[in-house]
């Protein structure tokens, strides 16, 4: 065990010695020799409890926290992030989300928008708000997830998925290990009611990701570690839905 671990035998011994107090190994003694043996059923449990507890179920974020922690922030100053923002049909919340953040966050970010099962155009209440805002409607169509897997595909430093649904999705992992959060919305074209309230779910749905978005180009890049940038995506996520009167 020295040789394949490259220990001296007493740092070794120290470290069984803490092992076999806590449960995770077994100690037997064959003659003159002490055998030792993992517990699996409880290394297990341990392993359950450190993702859930400290990767609040997302084991993905332990390779980039290891692999960056002797970096103080995600990236250097003057990089410019690509972030693709994912939902169910790509025909409102996350077309919104890449329209607003192309707008806003033009020389520091890229933004793309997919969907798990994409529509066929975009929602015709969602086209009249993004040209209320002024936004050109016709740069903007639904796409699919699959084409962010192709080797041409740009590599993302971001992926927010936008709708519960997509959340859910068994989607595969993108290339280049990107910071992902949720930023669950409800669907606006489930509203039901007058053409009236039904067009004012549709602003108030662009205001909220308007507001995310503002607060996520905000937040000092180069400065934040992982761990603190990833909770400052997850307190954006909960920001409450904007709601106004009609």
């Amino acid at each position: 065990m020295t040789e394949a671990l490259s220990v001296k035998a007493s740092t070794l011994s120290v470290y069984l010695g803490i092992l076999t107090r806590a449960g995770l190994i077994q100690q037997t003694r064959h003659g003159r020799s002490l055998r030792y043996g993992i517990d699996l059923a409880l290394t297990g449990s341990l392993i359950e409890y450190l993702v859930n507890d400290c990767c609040r179920g997302r084991p993905e974020l332990v390779a980039r926290l290891s692999s960056s922690r002797n970096h103080s922030g995600i990236g250097r100053d003057g990089k410019v992030f690509n972030v693709l923002f994912v939902c169910t049909g790509n025909s409102t919340r996350s077309i919104f989300a890449e329209a607003i953040l192309n707008a806003e966050g033009a020389t520091r970010f890229r933004a793309f928008s997919a969907g798990t099962r994409p529509s066929a155009s975009l929602k015709p209440l969602a086209e009249e708000v993004l040209r209320l805002n002024g936004h050109d409607a016709s740069l903007y169509y639904p796409k699919s997830y699959d084409a962010f897997y192709e080797a041409s595909a740009p590599r993302m430093d971001f992926v927010f998925t936008v709708c519960d649904r997509a959340a859910n999705e068994e989607c595969p992992p993108l290339m280049g290990q990107p910071v992902t959060a949720h930023w669950g919305m409800a669907d606006p074209s489930k509203t039901e009611g007058t053409a009236a309230e039904r067009a004012l779910v549709f602003k108030q749905c662009f205001a909220t990701m308007e507001r995310r978005l503002k607060a996520f180009t905000s937040l000092p890049f180069s400065s934040l570690s992982q761990l603190s940038l990833q909770r400052e995506l997850d307190y954006i996520g909960k920001m409450p839905e904007r709601v106004n009167s009609i």
